[in-house]
């Protein structure tokens, strides 16, 4: 990325956060007294876009699966749960500072990084050469015989080795030298002074006891998968599911981020949509192909486009996976993770089963037989899905008079104002016209009355919002019953009658358009 490009996308991400602010969609938490660092509140928008999301995806995950069932887990479990699931021991991030600029940053996140610049001189050769040959430009035999890319990737590949290596044995002096090798620079400095690696725990820890001497230490949890896992015997008792069956939850997790960082893609308070599929040993890679492909295509129902979203295969799978792949999605800062689906085996249940002494096994009707499910596990950031559809949406159009207006193209299924109601002028009964309209719409659609400013202003604000629809009362309506419906999208506008506006609305607001 060149660096005006690389100017370019911080600045239009610095406008992003502004909007943010100005909109009413994020506050920094505590501001009136400076603010604390990563951790955010969501405004009067912020909360509607987060819940609608929020709905969308247990729609899309509870309500179309019978077989997939629903729970909310406490923040606060028991501390052996934490021990059970390996987070006590190894639940660190690979540190290192830059002396010069005193700022942190992951060291695997570092070498990511470099590596994805690798990967982006491939498509620069790749975007040069279908300008060359146009259309009779075979992309995969280039690939496979351009000696540029040839050699780019020979190199990728032996980063990626190396890089493997290193954290499969935890070697922290070889993640410092890759990084040395690679003259990977500090973004703030420019230089590459750089510390030892070193792990931090990051997992906050809290006391639960009305005395401190007789206090227990306790953890606010870092995900939210093992409310599911300890919960699998009372779920299966009374849901009457059967294997394969899954367990969904949304909810807070907690992390000390030390380098957290880029608006609210990494806070240190977050939450997590997440279903954990349960399923016979032996048929976990079936439906792990499965939910990388069911999960996708949510992503897809979202409006991001093919070139938004691409898989990323982990080089090292976590400790208790056979399989885990990431969905990214091209923020201003580049591509990331937006969810993850993994095959976790059955690590967990036997981890609580052992440590617990509690029999977590399903008998098997079929096979006569018990065992210890294997699963398979989707998570998704409600945090970063919500980034990334603001993202994805905000854009500043010319318009054909030469002003400009501010656009949050949101899907409108999920925009936090469905329909805005606008009479024309305050008076002649067009208030009282819009009231009516609105007491009806109302029940069925998240609505906005404004009186105040032109109608072009309001139209404006609307847009900046991510309003879909607004619906205008004049003169007209109250001699033959028609308002005016205006498009976000298109700005076009069209004239229909009060009896067809709800079902009119409800065609085009229909969150299960995305999902057929």
């Amino acid at each position: 990325m060149s660096t005006n490009t690389s100017n370019n996308t911080q600045n239009v991400f610095q406008e992003i956060i502004s909007h943010c602010k100005e909109y009413g969609f994020i506050f920094p938490s505590s501001e009136i007294y400076d603010g604390l660092s990563a951790i955010y509140d969501y405004g009067p928008y912020g909360i509607e876009l987060k819940n609608n999301i929020q709905q969308y995806w247990w729609k899309a995950m509870v309500q179309l699966h019978e077989n997939i069932v629903g729970i909310d887990a406490a923040i606060f479990m028991h501390p052996n749960t934490w021990k059970a699931s390996g987070h006590v021991d190894a639940f660190n991030d690979p540190l290192i500072d830059n002396k010069d600029s005193k700022k942190r940053y992951r060291a695997d996140v570092l070498i990511e990084e470099a590596i994805q610049k690798q990967e982006a001189k491939i498509d620069k050769e790749v975007d040069k050469a279908q300008k060359k040959f146009g259309d009779t430009f075979d992309k995969e035999m280039f690939l496979k015989t351009n000696p540029n890319v040839l050699r780019v990737k020979e190199k990728i590949g032996g980063i990626e080795a190396r890089f493997k290596k290193a954290l499969e044995e935890n070697n922290l002096e070889e993640l410092k030298q890759i990084i040395v090798d690679l003259e990977i620079v500090c973004p703030i400095s420019g230089t590459r002074n750089w510390t030892e690696v070193r792990q931090f725990n990051l997992m906050f820890s809290t006391e639960v006891g009305s005395v401190a001497e007789d206090a227990s230490v306790i953890y606010l949890r870092p995900e939210t998968a093992q409310g599911i896992f300890v919960n699998f015997l009372n779920v299966l008792n009374t849901s009457r599911q059967r294997i394969p069956f899954g367990i969904a939850q949304v909810g807070k997790a907690f992390r000390n981020e030390i380098v957290a960082r880029q608006f609210i893609f990494r806070t240190r308070e977050f939450e997590q949509m997440e279903m954990q599929f349960f399923v016979r040993p032996g048929e976990e890679m079936k439906w792990y192909e499965y939910w990388k492909e069911a999960r996708m295509k949510w992503h897809r129902s979202l409006g991001f486009g093919a070139n938004k979203l691409k898989w990323h295969d982990h080089l090292k799978p976590a400790h208790y996976a056979n399989a885990a792949v990431d969905i990214e999605f091209e923020f201003p800062f580049g591509f990331k993770e937006m969810e993850g689906i993994h095959s976790r085996t059955d690590y967990d249940l036997t981890q609580h089963q052992n440590l617990s002494g509690k029999k977590l096994q399903y008998f098997d009707h079929e096979l006569d037989k018990s065992y210890v499910p294997y699963v398979i596990e989707t998570s998704v950031g409600l945090n970063r899905t919500f980034l990334a559809l603001i993202c994805n949406g905000y854009k500043i159009e010319k318009l054909e008079d030469g002003s400009e207006r501010t656009v949050l193209a949101l899907p409108p299924f999920l925009a936090p104002v469905q329909i805005a109601i606008f009479p024309l002028i305050k008076k002649d009964g067009l208030p009282e016209k819009s009231r009516e309209i609105m007491d009806v719409l109302k029940w069925d659609f998240k609505c906005f009355y404004e009186e105040k400013d032109t109608i072009g202003k309001r139209y404006r604000r609307m847009d900046a919002l991510g309003t879909p629809y607004c619906i205008t009362i004049d003169h007209q309506t109250l001699q033959d019953n028609t308002v005016t419906i205006r498009e976000r999208d298109s700005m076009k506008q069209e004239r229909i009658s009060i009896e067809k506006l709800k079902e009119v609305v409800n065609e085009k607001i229909d969150w299960r358009a995305g999902l057929r």
